[in-house]
């Protein structure tokens, strides 16, 4: 047993001092100090949390950890260290590997490797395509967390443009259907535009003009449609504009049926930092103006986004060099998500109850993951202890990343994930890794009609 004792504990839209008694994989007791345990703590293995912050772990669904198939860049063990170190305990990854997660088969591969390498809780995607309904339709594909449907070409080319196809996506796949929206047709003419006036080796600067708010809306917008006709559960991932934010209403998560995220870069970046930082903060969808960033920001705030991710997608750093056109698409970003958040708390534009909620509770809520996302009794252990009192700077000797690099070098931040445990062990102490625990599989229940609710 292990007694987390005198932390300052943020959870459900409180902050208080509390300490946690933790047997086996689960929290036993809450307590407002160790004298008040009902249960026997002698013996214990003792953390003392005073001046720290004790959180639920984070619960990242969307995540691009490039194992099978593109492990140069990246792979289950070497980025769910990653994440766990950043105080992540559990990820969803997406299906454009290679093979594509787009099969029952390619998904129970997935979970298999995960079973021998995760740190973390993990669960997986699969993928729509044009052609692949029925193997969508199949009891076995339930396993997966929702489907993910590219209504935007975007790494991993696994487009879906077939209107057909769509309509029957929307309407027959018994599953949450998570969507990554950018007009194909608006990209192409945007690419064609500025080729047309500049040549083609367009620098970073084009990027958010050729993936621009008009290219998100007119498929967001599409989405949203194909949901209400069709009565489906739709998570919009990686909002980015502020007009996209007409699509979303301010109610309690449990009464929607479609649900948003938005991403750290789009809440810590803008394209003014385009010139400082270039193909470093090259995304899809693109980052955007700062009316863009600040109507993000205050959506989260409002309740119209329900769930902060990171859509980590490293690539090698030789992978990013090149002209907007050329250079890859995507960055690392587990490791400094939760600090990223905290320091954005510290400046005032968000509480620390705002972050663990959108971070931990919503996304568990949304998944309907049981027994996760909070700090209560009888739920899994999976715990982050932060300092906020622990400057640190991001650099390469400190990053973990099989990729090697971050968007975020140079940074400071004020908060730092000193221990983080999954399923109540201890996986990360101050830059040490239990290295041979491994994760569970998360199992979400999956409904399609209805809200979040039913």
């Amino acid at each position: 047993m292990i007694l987390i004792q005198n932390a300052e504990l943020i959870n459900e839209g409180k902050s208080y001092k509390a300490s946690v008694l933790i047997e086996g994989e689960r929290i036993k007791e809450i307590q407002p100090s160790a004298s008040d345990f009902r249960s026997p703590v002698a013996g214990l293995q003792i953390i003392d949390a005073e001046g720290l912050l004790l959180l639920p772990g984070i619960i990242d669904d969307q995540v691009h950890f490039r194992e099978p198939g593109l492990t140069h860049k990246g792979d289950i063990h070497s980025e769910s260290r990653a994440a766990v170190a950043g105080g992540i305990t559990s990820f969803m990854d997406m299906p454009n590997t290679i093979p594509q997660t787009t099969t029952v088969e390619a998904l129970n591969d997935k979970f298999d490797r995960a079973s021998k390498e995760s740190l973390a809780n993990y669960t997986f995607f699969i993928g729509a395509t044009n052609d692949n309904l029925d193997e969508l339709k199949k009891k076995e594909a339930r396993r997966a967390a929702a489907v993910k449907v590219f209504m935007g070409s975007s790494t991993g080319n696994m487009l879906v443009d077939n209107p057909n196809a769509l309509d029957k996506i929307f309407s027959e796949v018994n599953s949450i259907i998570a969507a990554h929206c950018e007009s194909e047709a608006i990209i192409r003419a945007n690419i064609e535009k500025y080729t047309n006036a500049f040549g083609p080796d367009l620098d970073i600067s084009f990027h958010s003009k050729i993936r621009s708010c008009e290219a998100c809306y007119a498929s967001s917008s599409q989405a949203v449609a194909l949901a209400k006709k069709y009565q489906s559960r739709l998570h919009l991932f990686h909002l980015s504009t502020a007009k996209e934010m007409e699509l979303l209403e301010s109610k309690p998560l449990k009464e929607k049926k479609i649900t948003g995220e938005v991403c750290i870069h789009h809440l810590w970046f803008t394209d003014e930092d385009y010139a400082r930082l270039g193909n470093r903060i090259k995304w899809n969808p693109s980052v955007k103006t700062k009316a863009d960033r600040d109507a993000l920001r205050q959506a989260l705030i409002d309740g119209k986004i329900d769930v902060i991710a990171t859509d980590h997608a490293p690539h090698t750093w030789e992978e990013k060099q090149g002209s907007c056109l050329k250079a890859a698409s995507g960055g690392p970003m587990v490791q400094h998500a939760l600090p990223a958040m905290l320091e954005l708390c510290r400046q005032g534009v968000f509480t620390k109850e705002l972050v663990v909620e959108k971070m931990a509770h919503a996304p568990a809520e949304l998944f309907h993951l049981k027994d996760r996302g909070y700090i209560r009794e009888g739920y899994y252990a999976d715990l982050v202890l932060v300092d906020p009192h622990q400057s640190w700077t991001v650099n390469k000797e400190n990053l973990l990343y099989k990729c090697g690099w971050s968007p975020l070098e140079g940074t400071t931040f004020s908060h730092k994930v000193v221990k983080t445990f999954v399923n109540g062990a201890l996986v990360y102490d101050n830059g040490r890794f239990e290295e041979d625990f491994r994760g569970k599989e998360l199992k979400p229940l999956n409904p399609l009609k209805g809200t979040l609710g039913q």
